[in-house]
């Protein structure tokens, strides 16, 4: 194998990747990131972006009378103006118990999944980081907020929030860009039958890494154009290929391979150390392996614990950074925690293509302020929108004709949706690991994923239903519909983390508090298989800020030789 070496190597290039890429380089490090898909070049390579609907075969929403099996998971993967950017299970197997369904949603391109995340950007609050100390589930976090709410400020100001500061225990605020963007006349109107109805519970726009103002020239305000899953070739939102990816360029220390699947983790003779990894060509499976003194594994949570596991060893029998016997462990996701829709009075107006890319949000209201829940602990944060039916309604309407077309290019009916996203529990049963038999399309061996819903997780989600149609009800809208809770399927999130908790005792977890593996000290996990907790918060800007933060203790202790 021909040998290259590297200060640090990156495993993965989405969002903790890109900033792992973008802290160490612009610290000095000579870095190498490797991703196991294609180049996606920013702006040329987003070949749907602003494609109307009548441009696809199928207006955008892929051939119904074709099976779903190959791209499963997620809404957006079935598409056809999104498909290009989701892996296919064909290629990407893994296996799960015949009872316990997961989803798991892949990225596989240089950027992965922060091409067509849903940039929901949220602070995780003082008591997140508490709670599995106070009611006993999973493992105590070994940081607090105070550690790391200097470096939410710092990735705050790089990738450019829109939002509200709100005075609220669930929604520790930041600095965001002003304006934010608006709500519509009906959402506004919601907003303040809110206030009315339950004044402890705020309602207001969703904090998003999307620009209402410009930053550099690079990155321009969003134009409202609507399909944000197709790539933003404005850098209106913040993406590896908008932000980071750029930034490490510039200082020409990175270098970026696609198409190179990391196999295994090398370490020395000893075991004691990490010497660099083993990459195989995805293209024409030819093997070769690059050296570093420090490795940063960013693969996506359940890659990474597949990429620690595949990379066993005589002196790590059960996986890298595995001497606790809990990699692999306290697998999360967040809860679908119900919803309720209404249907309520708004204009009629000509319909218009593209807009807002965000929604409402309510933080998680439940379990704090002396709010007691008796039938589960913790919480839900909601989202909301108010909506008119376009012109897909047509496909669920009879009709034909002049006459028919010419209603369809009207609104129609406006309705209001809350829905609710809840934290899952911390589980030691809810676990990953090889799949002895299964191997993907490259003949590396798949995780066999065991993850399902526990009883606070489907209480949370019944109670998160009652919640939300009580709520309508109480704002005065009509014909509210509660959402059935059916028994709920992990992954459905795109949320997943856990595998590898941070912890001081290496006995009882496999990162320390700067998310360096306890058993190998130049080995850092930064993506979400370090998480503790998933909280009630979409948790991209979590790992973001641990990323940066990892990096940051990571230069340092290689600039004063102890890497």
């Amino acid at each position: 194998m021909a040998q290259e070496t590297y200060d640090a190597i990156v495993v993965g290039s989405g969002v903790s990747g890109g900033w792992a890429a973008k802290e160490l380089t612009e610290r000095g490090l000579k870095v190498l990131m490797l991703d196991r898909g294609r180049m996606v070049r920013h702006g040329e390579d987003y070949v749907t972006e602003h494609k109307a609907p009548y441009e696809f075969k199928f207006r955008g929403l892929g051939d119904k009378r074709n099976s779903q099996s190959d791209y499963p998971n997620n809404a957006l993967a079935n598409r056809e103006d999104t498909k290009h950017f989701f892996a296919d299970t064909k290629l990407h197997p893994y296996t799960t118990p015949k009872d316990r369904p997961f989803a798991w949603t892949r990225g596989n391109q240089v950027g992965g999944k922060s091409l067509m995340w849903s940039r929901q950007t949220y602070r995780m609050a003082p008591v997140n980081f508490e709670e599995n100390a106070i009611d006993g589930h999973g493992l105590d976090w070994p940081i607090r907020y105070a550690d790391i709410e200097s470096w939410y400020d710092y990735v705050e100001k790089f990738i450019g929030i829109s939002g509200t500061a709100i005075d609220y225990p669930t929604a520790p605020g930041g600095k965001y860009l002003q304006p934010g963007f608006p709500l519509n006349p009906i959402e506004k109107d919601m907003q303040a039958r809110m206030a009315k109805a339950f004044p402890d519970r705020p309602l207001t726009v969703a904090r998003m890494a999307n620009l209402t103002q410009a930053i550099g020239d690079d990155r321009q305000p969003c134009h409202y154009c609507g399909p944000c899953g197709r790539g933003c070739s404005t850098g209106s939102y913040f993406s590896t290929q908008s932000s980071t990816l750029p930034a490490a360029m510039a200082t020409q220390r990175l270098t970026v391979l696609p198409d190179s699947i990391v196999t295994r983790i090398l370490t020395s003779e000893s075991g004691e150390r990490a010497t660099g990894v083993e990459v195989m060509d995805a293209n024409t499976r030819e093997k070769r392996s690059y050296n570093a003194r420090i490795v940063f594994v960013c693969a996506s949570a359940l890659e990474s614990l597949r990429l620690l596991m595949l990379s066993a060893n005589d002196r790590h029998p059960n996986g890298l950074g595995n001497s606790s016997g809990l990699l692999g462990k306290y697998i999360m996701d967040h809860v679908g925690a119900g919803g309720a829709m209404a249907t309520t009075k708004g204009p009629q107006t000509p319909h218009i293509w593209g807009g807002r890319p965000g929604v409402m949000w309510i933080p998680r209201f439940r379990n704090i302020n002396g709010d007691k829940r008796p039938d589960y602990l913790r919480g839900y944060q909601c989202n909301g929108i108010a909506f008119n039916d376009d012109w897909q309604r047509g496909a669920r309407m009879p009709g034909i004709g002049v006459d028919f077309k010419n209603t369809l290019r009207q609104t129609g009916g406006w309705h209001v949706i809350l829905t609710g996203s809840g934290e899952m529990l911390p589980d030691i049963g809810n676990k990953v690991s090889l799949d002895p038999d299964v191997r993907d399309a490259w003949g590396i061996p798949v995780l066999h994923i065991d993850v399902g819903l526990g009883d606070n997780d489907m209480a949370m989600a019944k109670g998160g239903s009652e919640d939300l149609a009580e709520m309508l009800k109480n704002m005065g809208y009509e014909g509210v519909f509660k959402f059935p809770v059916g028994k709920g399927v992990p992954g459905t999130s795109i949320h997943e983390m856990g595998g590898a908790p941070m912890g001081h005792d290496k006995r009882k977890s496999v990162l320390d508090v700067n998310n360096r593996a306890h058993d190998i000290p130049n080995l850092f996990v930064t993506d979400g298989a370090a998480m503790n907790s998933c909280s009630q918060s979409n948790p991209s800007f979590t790992y973001m800020a641990m990323t940066a933060r990892a990096a940051a203790f990571a230069a340092a202790e290689f600039k004063a030789g102890r890497l």
